[in-house]
């Protein structure tokens, strides 16, 4: 199974392949910051991929289009910034998210 590390924190999970890192989150008992119904729009659960970048799924169209549209096209000409209800996990990567803690809504 690859292994998910989220900085700042040092949280290290493992993740199922093909799961996106809010879905890895939330399963281990995590909340990951979000403002959307999980479909990319808000940007709020950006990250920056820190190792693994050839370890993620490709950036599709609709991650593509809304990070531009919330953060400026600049956005977009860094590869290691992805959104972490989009980027499906394909092998061990380190991240980088502020936010992240113990869901305690049970």
């Amino acid at each position: 199974m690859p292994r998910v590390v989220v900085e700042p924190l040092g949280l290290e999970w493992e993740a199922e392949t093909g799961e996106t890192l809010v879905e890895v989150a939330n399963r281990h008992g995590y909340y990951w910051p979000v403002g959307c119904s999980l479909n990319g729009e808000c940007t709020n659960c950006a990250f920056e991929l820190i190792s693994g970048l050839g370890r993620v799924s490709a950036m599709g169209r609709y991650e593509r289009l809304n990070l531009i549209r919330q953060r400026g096209p600049q956005s977009t000409e860094d590869a290691r910034l992805r959104l972490g209800c989009q980027a499906r996990v394909d092998g061990d990567i380190v991240v980088y998210k502020r936010g992240v803690q113990a869901d305690l809504r049970g």
